[in-house]
């Protein structure tokens, strides 16, 4: 692509709506003047640190680069252990597995969209040609580094390359069908040979006497087959032979699996979630039916839920006529909107006068509960009476994100718990469960303001576990 022609998708960017102008002119300068690796599955929360950007205007701003072309989105499954991508997909609808197996820790995980799937943005190679567009041209430690590890992984800018030399004691490069055979003295330690490309690993237990026998290890990597028994071994010479049955180039590698590979992986940093992005507004707005397949039940382990609906709207509309009460109730629908979007959230779904948002964290569902009254209190005052009377119920909880009327949707018990308790709010009360008020984040926030939750005793309609609930004054 021309100079020409990718100041125009630049051009396009700014003219979007909730773009940030200057998250747009730090991307602006990295497309233009930034390293390849910099290019490469941005985590779009570390971009925002290193650059002095709010997240969340970031976050948006990258979903409109997507969308307009500049950038590819990745879904990347990762293993919670070592941080490697175990999966990437570029739409949630091609993930599909229930369970996904990191050969490196040995261990099998099944996937849910809190910290098991990240969401990074790569250039479009339309807009410039980066290294990582041929990941099979890339030297061993950049294919670690940009290809098999996560956005979570914070590994370090300058001496990268002497770090991995420090736990690899050898490595080679095999092109489809090709063979090779490693000669290495083998350290008491315990070594894993590792190929990233087809995610094999053989574990190597080195101990007791030294031998000047040389030891033999044949490994032979497909698709097929993933090794990650242990062999016991002694420190001494070792001959590995090396094949490769794929029709891809593989990197076998072998490890010391000590201190200085651990402190490596050991540093991690925050990176964009799926489920931080299903809840961004900016995101649901984008790409409201391009999301999860019809069959897809996808695991979210912790949700927060935040309902609100009108008191007596129905007296309403009676009282002031049809046409101002229509108006009244989309001003305020506008009002939750906006502040929805601001803390972190988005609105799945209006019902009526009634609306259902969802937040990564109870902190942020609390504060925009907390603006919300606010807010209704401010229009209610500018028209003189007490028209727009908000309920509001907070809960949080495991769910299932699934699709349902050509929309992404959640299912499950916290989507009904928070309906409830919706339900118990009378005038503008906030109500919120016990799972809400003892959150760290968000007891911090109602100390500050000096606000204290009342305990109430109530029973949630087709709930039969007690569930402790709270009004916020």
């Amino acid at each position: 692509m021309s100079e020409t022609e990718t100041q125009a998708l630049f051009s396009l960017l700014s003219q979007s709506k909730d773009v940030y102008p200057p998250a747009v002119e730090a991307i602006r300068g990295v497309v233009a003047d930034g390293l390849d690796r910099h290019l490469c599955r941005i985590n779009a929360l570390a971009f925002a640190a290193r650059h002095q950007l709010d997240e969340e205007r970031t976050i948006a701003t990258f979903l409109h680069a997507a969308q307009v072309g500049i950038f590819d989105i990745s879904w990347n499954v990762l293993c919670p252990g070592c941080g490697g991508v175990l999966d990437s997909n570029a739409t949630l609808k091609t993930m599909q597995k229930d369970c996904y197996v990191c050969a490196l820790c040995a261990d099998n995980y099944s996937a849910t969209l809190d910290e098991m799937v990240e969401v990074t943005f790569t250039i479009s190679p339309r807009v410039r040609k980066i290294a990582a567009h041929n990941p099979h041209e890339l030297p061993m430690p950049e294919y670690f580094r940009q290809i098999y590890w996560g956005s979570g992984v914070d590994l370090p800018e300058e001496n990268f390359e002497a770090q991995v030399e420090g736990f690899v004691l050898e490595d080679v490069e095999l092109a489809p069908g090709e063979k090779a055979v490693l000669s290495l003295q083998l350290p008491a330690e315990f070594i894993i040979v590792f190929e990233p490309v087809t995610h094999n690993a053989q574990f190597l237990d080195i101990k007791g006497e030294a031998t000047r026998e040389r030891q033999n290890l044949a490994l032979v990597f497909d698709k097929e087959h993933t090794q990650n028994q242990s062999i016991e071994m002694h420190p001494g010479p070792l001959r590995i032979a090396l094949e490769n049955r794929t029709d891809t180039r593989v990197l076998p590698t072998v490890c010391i699996a000590g201190d200085v590979l651990h402190e490596l992986l050991g540093k991690r940093r925050p990176f964009l979630t799926a489920k931080r992005l299903l809840t961004n507004q900016t995101f649901r707005d984008l790409y409201r039916t391009d999301t999860l397949d019809v069959d897809q039940r996808l695991k979210i382990t912790s949700l927060t839920f935040l309902f609100t609906d009108l008191r007596a709207s129905t007296e309403l509309y009676e009282r002031v006529g049809d046409l101002v009460a229509f108006d009244l109730v989309r001003a305020h629908f506008q009002v939750l909107h906006e502040i929805v979007a601001a803390e972190a959230g988005a609105v799945v779904k209006t019902i009526g006068d009634a609306v259902m948002a969802t937040f990564p964290t109870p902190d942020r569902a609390v504060a925009a509960a907390l603006r919300m009254r606010d807010a209704m209190q401010v229009m209610n005052e500018n028209s003189g009476r007490e028209d727009l009377i908000l309920k509001i119920g907070v809960h949080t909880g495991p769910c299932i994100a699934v699709t349902m009327n050509e929309r992404q949707d959640y299912f499950g018990q916290t989507v009904n718990i928070a309906s409830r308790v919706q339900g118990l709010a009378t005038s503008q009360a906030i109500f919120a469960t016990g799972e809400v008020v003892g959150d760290a984040k968000a007891a911090g926030l109602l100390v500050a303001k000096d606000l204290k939750p009342v305990s109430h005793s109530a029973a949630l309609k087709g709930i039969e576990r007690e569930i402790p609930v709270y009004s916020i004054p």
